[in-house]
Order: C-alpha cells, then structure tokens, then sequence
C-alpha cells in the first residue's frame, strides 16, 4: 500500500509512475489525464478501510492526507506551462463574455480552496462547509457553473464557441496579436484548465465529506467523471474543428501612427524621378531622337552649364525617359532631404509632387530649346538608379540564428536599418515543455552591426545591393515539417530576386528540448525561378503613391509564390520621388510568445499606395496534441 501523498508527488512533479500516459498530449490534456488518473487512484484508496485505518494511526488522519494530496495537485494545475492566455479582442464576443462569468465563479472558489489548504489544519467544520459551498451553493456552486460554462462553449445557435471566435478572428486577425488558430488554442486550453479545478474539487469534496462520515459519494463521483469525459471529447472535438479552418498565419497591423525609423524604414533612391535633357543623354551631345528613345542611358556631362549645374546630377544609369512639356518650373529638395525635387510644374499646367509647398528661393525655370532650327533639345522625365552615399538599397544576406545551444528558438522579427543595411532582426526565448516559451527569457538578437564601406565586407556574400536589373523580392510563406521549430532566417539572392530562407531545428515537444541542433538543423527555401514550369507571379503596384499617406490601414494583398519589384513612387502624386514599397519596423510576435513553426515574407497595403514588406510568422499546430485520455 503506497503512502498517498507521496504518490501524488512522484506522479505530479517526476512524471515517471504512470507508464501509460502518451508523451504527444499538449499541456492543458495532459494535466487532464494526470490528474483523472490520480483522482481515480485517491479514490481507491479513501474507499479502503485499511488505508483509512493506516492513516488515521500513522499518518495523522485520513482526511489530512487527503488534504496534503490535493495541495500538491494544485501546486501543478497553477503551475502549467505554457498558460494560456485568452486574446483580451475576444471580449466583445458576447458567448465568451458570459462564459467568462461562469470561469470567474470556478476560479474564485478554487482560490478560496488553495487558500484553505495553505491554512493547514483548518476545523472539520470549515472544510465541511467549503465542500458543501463547492457541490451545492445555490448561486455559485461548481456544478452548476460546470454545466452553464459547458452548455455556453458548445451552443451550436449560432455556432459553438469556437466557431464564434474564429469568425470574430477572421474579421481583423492582426489586432489579437495570435494567430486565429492559437488563439482558438488558448481558449480551449483556458476552458480545459478551468473545468479541472472545477472538477478537482468536486472529486475532492465528496472524498472529505466521505472521510467525515457523511455518506458515501461513490455513485456521484462516478457519475460526475463520466460527465465530464463526455463533456471533454465534444469539447475537444468543437475546438479541432475551428482549428482545422483556422489560419496560422499572423501579421502586424499598421500603427496609429507611421514614424521612420520606429514603425518603418524604407529603401532611399533606387530608382528617382529627374530631369535631363536630351542633349546629356548621348555622347555625341545631339538631340536627333525623343525622350522615348532613352529606355537606358548614362549622363555623360553637362551641355548647358547654366541649367544643369543647377540641377541634381545623376552618376549613375537612366532609365524608361520620356517626353511631358518643353519648359517648367522645379521646385528643389532640401539639401539633407533624400528627394531631388519637391515638385515640378510645367507650363501646360500639369504638376507633379508636392508643388504647392514650394517655397519661391528654391524654385527655378527650366525651358528647353532649339539647335540650329532643326533640333529640339527637350528635357525629359528619366528614372535614376545612382548609388552613392545618399541611397540606402542593402539587403543583409548573413544568416540570423537564435542561441539554440542555450534551447533558444525564434519568437518574433522585423525589419531595421543598420547603417544604410536592411536586416531582419529576432526576437528568441527559451523553449520550455509542451511548446511553451520562458517568457522572461525574451531578447532581442543584436544583428550584425557591419558597414558596407568595410573592405572585409563583400557585396554578393554579406549584403545584396539593388539596381534596376535586380530589385525583386520574393513573397512567400515557409513552413517547417513535422516536429520542427523555428530557429533561424536569411536571405539569399537567388538570381535577380531577393529571397528568404528558414533555418528550422527538430525538438521534444513534451521535454521542450532541442535535438542536436546544431547537427540536425536545415535550411528551406522556395527555389521557384522564372524558368520553372509555375514561375511565381508579379504582384503589381501600379501608379502607388507613399504609403503612409494612406487613410486606411494596410491588409494583406500577396500570396506565396511572388514577388513585388521595389520601384518608384506615383508620378502624379510624388513625381517618383521615393522608393516604395517601404518595410514595416514593428514587431511580429504572439503575445505571449508562442512556438513557431514557420515565418515567410509578404505585402500589406491599400489601392493606390505602395504598402509595406513585412515579415509573418507561422504558428505551431498544437492540434496535434490535442487529444483525450482518461484513466480506464
């Protein structure tokens, strides 16, 4: 006969005495069938006389024992790991708002419970009394709360619970800071732990009203568990099935206000609206064709000393030129702005920019002109793509891997800027059992502080730079296989497009331990190319204005398999002044920090604005965990 709280130690915090239970259950189940199985087996040995007689005379009481058994069962019901937390947007849900009524009464008898078994030894009359307050209070009594929290989940009026939540998600899924899958993850393990405590102290009560001499209690006992088994598997069964529809996908939402630097950073003349004339745009200096004719070209020098020494020069390459009006007026950029031009306004009215904020003493006229009567030297509107000190279009390509010999994996990213360099930064956490992330364990990964001016530092193996030829990037979602986490990112060029890699490493999912990660780690990419049989597809942004000038939040708008070109902004709008799209610098993480199984890239934005890259997370798929085992 084995001592009944020491049983109850060695299976709760060893986990080594029930042979039986199946490593692949997710926390909040697998608390289930350690502590059915335990109320079972407590069971058995209240409704022997011999072990009653044993501890009433060697043990200090039957009932203290019992006691001593269920505090160290409380001590892990308060103490799983990870504990789910219910997204706070779920509270305009009016279903989840009254079965948050029915969880505050179970939590609050369960906390007056813990309290008394701190107390130790209280009076048989106060114990007698919590019991009989848990089983049969007409207002608040744990039954009663169980039924009305277990009608209200699976209510199928107007959906269960589950459904009703992942409709709610589906309506604005970046506001819940999960993944509408995990958040339907939450809210089942949240309702799972709650009807334990509920559960466990029912079981509790009839065995101390039992041990009082108060009746006998077996036929209730057995009632109740058969109740809540059949109440667990179609409760489980309604949470497996929102999950099967639901998204793992998480993305950020635009914030209330956009801010360089903190929100987002952007990518600086890549390809810039200006100004030449045609008579620049050869080295014979002749003005024979049109605008149209100079799809690429150099500025070879200055004709007209008088206009374009004036006007900001282009070191670089000229692109897609073309005719709009003889003679204007420009506006100039301040001398620190990453512009050239606030605006233009041609003489037959047509603006583009900002022209109306020019001030006067940066404003000057601009005509062109005839050659010997034949020729007309007209200025034409080009695109720039001149590197130098004034154009920020790096990417880094070195690889960004968690601490994984510390059990760190991956728990969120954005986008920064470090001199002039476009990184994708980390956030890692500890991994802990049963997926859960140590959070006070979260950091920041430093990147690599490099500069591109370090003759170390190579373009093509440390950083990617952009030009007209190469400036895709592509758009795709990666997941890792089965038993995988999230470990790493990079980026590669992969010929003239920019892609992601994942670094993804095998683990324990009920130690939560990493497996030779540093042996069994791989990389995954999507090696599409445009000579694949399906080559991916050009996400467009045609005519789009800045970003940040847009009225409404950004929304997702790419799938897997394309890829966007960073280009120029509207003509009409900013006279193609800035580099767009721009990339977002907020944080995608689940709140709390959840496992990952996957991250990709995407775009957000809006009709007629160029958005934002940004980085998405994919979540874990607990479901697989989610499974039922009672004792037999």
């Amino acid at each position: 006969m084995t001592v009944l709280w020491l049983w109850v130690v060695c299976a709760l915090l060893l986990g080594t005495c029930n042979a039986d239970l199946s490593p692949a259950l997710s926390a909040s189940d697998q608390l289930r069938s350690d502590i059915t199985s335990l109320v079972t087996d407590l069971w058995k040995d209240v409704s022997d006389p011999r072990w009653v007689a044993m501890a009433d005379e060697g043990l200090g009481g039957a009932a203290k024992e019992l006691l001593r058994a269920f505090q160290v069962l409380g001590d892990k019901l308060e103490g799983v790991s990870p504990h789910p937390k219910v997204a706070p947007a779920l509270s305009s849900l009016w279903a989840w708002a009254r079965a948050e009524s029915d969880i505050v009464t179970i939590e609050g008898l369960y906390r007056t419970f813990r309290h008394y078994q701190k107390g130790l030894p209280r009076s048989e009359i106060t114990w007698t009394d919590m019991a009989t307050t848990v089983l049969h209070d007409p207002t608040r009594s744990v039954p009663r709360a169980l039924t009305s929290l277990h009608n209200i989940t699976v209510d199928t009026t107007d959906g269960d619970l589950f459904q009703q939540a992942l409709e709610e998600i589906n309506s604005n899924t970046c506001s819940f800071q999960q993944s509408p899958q995990l958040v339907i993850y939450n809210l089942y393990s949240s309702i799972t732990l709650t009807e334990l405590k509920g559960y466990a102290m029912m079981q509790f009560s009839w065995m101390l009203l039992r041990l009082y001499g108060k009746g006998n209690f077996t036929l209730e006992a057995e009632m109740m568990h058969r109740t809540y088994k059949e109440r667990a598997l179609v409760k489980l069964e309604a949470a497996r099935a929102a999950m099967k529809f639901a998204s793992r996908h998480m993305w950020q939402c635009d914030p209330h206000e956009h801010e360089e630097g903190k929100t987002y950073e952007r990518l600086t003349r890549l390809l810039q609206g200006h100004i030449q004339n045609e008579v620049d745009l050869n080295s014979e200096n002749s003005c024979g064709e049109n605008c149209a004719y100079y799809t690429y070209a150099k500025d070879p020098g200055c004709f007209d000393s008088r206009v374009c020494n004036r006007m900001p020069r282009c070191a670089g390459k000229l692109h897609d030129c073309r005719y709009i009006d003889s003679d204007m007026w420009i506006c100039e950029a301040e001398k620190n702005s990453s512009r050239r031009y606030e605006g233009i306004r041609y003489e037959n009215g047509q603006k583009l920019g900002q022209y109306h904020s020019c001030q006067n003493k940066r404003e000057y006229k601009v005509d062109s002109w005839w050659r010997w009567l034949f020729w007309h030297c007209s200025y034409c509107f080009c695109l720039c793509d001149e590197q130098g000190p004034n154009s920020d279009r790096f990417f880094n390509l070195r690889p960004i891997v968690a601490d994984t010999n510390n059990n760190m994996v991956i728990t969120g990213m954005r986008f920064t800027k470090v001199k002039r360099v476009i990184h994708l930064q980390i956030r890692e956490g500890q991994l802990e059992p049963f997926g859960g992330i140590n959070a006070s364990s979260i950091r920041w990964r430093p990147v690599d502080n490099y500069s591109i001016t370090d003759p170390k530092v190579e373009n093509g193996k440390d950083y990617k730079t952009l030009s007209w030829e190469q400036r895709a990037i592509d758009l795709d979602d990666l997941e890792a296989p089965p038993g995988h986490v999230l470990t790493g990112v990079r980026f590669r060029p992969v010929g003239t497009h920019l892609n992601l890699e994942i670094m993804v490493s095998p683990f324990n999912f009920t130690s939560g331990n990493l497996i030779k990660p540093q042996e069994q780690a791989m990389w995954i990419g999507n090696d599409n190319t445009d000579a694949s049989d399906k080559p991916r597809t050009q996400l467009e942004l045609p005519n789009a204005d800045v970003p940040v000038k847009s009225p409404t939040g950004s929304v997702p708008d790419s799938h897997t398999d394309q890829f966007l070109l960073f280009d120029h902004s509207d003509l009409s709008n900013d006279a193609a002044q800035t580099t767009i799209p721009f990339l977002d610098a907020q944080l995608t993480e689940p709140q709390p920090p959840a496992l990952l199984a996957g991250a990709g890239i995407y775009h957000k934005g809006t009709v007629g604005y160029g958005g934002f890259v940004a980085p998405k997370l994919i979540t874990y798929d607990y479901s697989k965990h989610m499974k039922i085992q009672f004792p037999d």
